[in-house]
């Protein structure tokens, strides 16, 4: 018997043989040995069973009408994840490897000897065990791994892709831009007077500020549009297939949606937040920073022409 938490399971077979007398001994047997036993005459009987019941462990003939026992093998295998023992008195006419080939997890000569028939029914289900926490195991090895790779390309607060991301991406959209000669454009965000707000109602309020704006931003976009927290208040979107007139209703967009949202950084107090945005289109052959620093410039001539408004020059 296995333990589940604190309750005891018993091992479940599911005994599969055309022929009823040797079918209810080997039932008799195994529940003697301690085992739930559930039988079938047939492969389809045994398939139905399966469709109803869960099974630890198949112990099946070869030589039976309709669908023999290799057949009934390969059925299961294919949809249950069961072990399978298969036992025939026909060695000349079945070889191990053939019948390990379609599935099955062992393979006894009849007549079987009922103490080492548990003893490989044991082994079958300890080995399962193993591999299914193994496969567990796996598994949350890879579910890490992508945590990792996400949290590695990502920004904690904003959930937006970071700065790193930001640069792989741009790269490989400067490319195609090249390859297939398609416009691609950048915007740089930046939050107006962040700083004052962050000094005036703390940190806590700036981050609620910075994590609904990232929110706003990705409602404006298109799915084939990204987004990225650049760093601190400044943000940074791109997008293909883009020419710069383009960008800008996407910015005015993003721009306008601010600054009709409402914070509250205390009960009694509504503030306005406005963001200043500065995009730019590339040129062809143009390098990645030459590109960014012409998008910044814009961003700084939108500061200087006093904020909350959206500047492009080609």
């Amino acid at each position: 018997m296995e333990k589940n938490g604190l309750q005891e399971t018993k091992t479940r077979i599911l005994i599969v043989d055309d022929h009823v007398e040797l079918r209810d001994m080997l039932r008799e047997a195994m529940v003697i040995s301690g085992y739930e036993c559930l039988t079938a005459g047939n492969g389809r009987e045994a398939l139905e069973c399966l469709a109803l019941h869960p099974v630890d462990v198949v112990l099946t003939d070869i030589k039976m009408p309709e669908m023999n026992g290799l057949e009934l093998t390969e059925h299961i295998k294919q949809k249950y994840d069961v072990g399978v023992i298969v036992m025939t008195g026909y060695t000349d006419d079945f070889s191990y490897e053939d019948i390990i080939t379609k599935g099955a997890s062992d393979f006894m000569v009849k007549p079987v000897a009922i103490p080492e028939l548990t003893l490989r029914i044991k082994r079958v289900v300890r080995e399962r065990a193993l591999l299914a926490e193994r496969n567990h195991a796996m598994e949350k090895l890879r579910e890490s791994e992508q945590r990792y790779q996400e949290l590695s390309i990502t920004d904690g607060l904003t959930k937006l892709f970071n700065s790193r991301q930001f640069y792989a991406v741009l790269h490989g959209e400067i490319e195609r831009s090249n390859r297939y000669d398609h416009p691609l454009t950048v915007l740089m965000l930046d939050i107006d007077d962040f700083k004052k707000y962050n000094d005036t109602y703390g940190h806590l309020e700036g981050d609620r500020v910075l994590s609904r704006f990232a929110e706003i931003i990705r409602e404006c976009l298109r799915q084939t549009d990204s987004a990225y927290r650049y760093g601190g208040e400044e943000f940074a979107v791109i997008l293909p297939a883009t020419k710069g007139e383009q960008g800008i209703i996407t910015a005015e967009r993003v721009r306008i949606a601010l600054k009709n949202e409402i914070f509250k950084p205390r009960p009694d107090i509504d503030i306005r937040v406005t963001v200043s945005i500065g995009l730019a289109q590339h040129a062809k052959n143009e390098e990645m920073m030459d590109f960014l620093r012409r998008a910044d410039q814009n961003l700084y001539r939108a500061k200087a022409a006093g904020k909350n408004q959206v500047c492009f020059t080609q």
